[in-house]
């Protein structure tokens, strides 16, 4: 029986005073891109989720 969720709830804490990041247009190397690697790992857990 598949379970659908209707509601998501994202909780995020912003500290104001903490140093800017470095800007994300320039990642550090070709294989640190963090969107490729989100995809990625929600791409697994999809598959695992298809398995159960």
């Amino acid at each position: 029986m598949p379970i659908e969720i209707k509601e998501l709830h994202i909780k995020i804490n912003v500290n104001e005073g903490s140093k800017p990041s470095p800007s994300p247009s320039a990642p550090k190397s070709k294989s640190e891109d963090p969107v490729a690697e989100c995809v990625e790992q929600v791409m697994k857990i999809m598959e695992r989720k298809k398995e159960r």
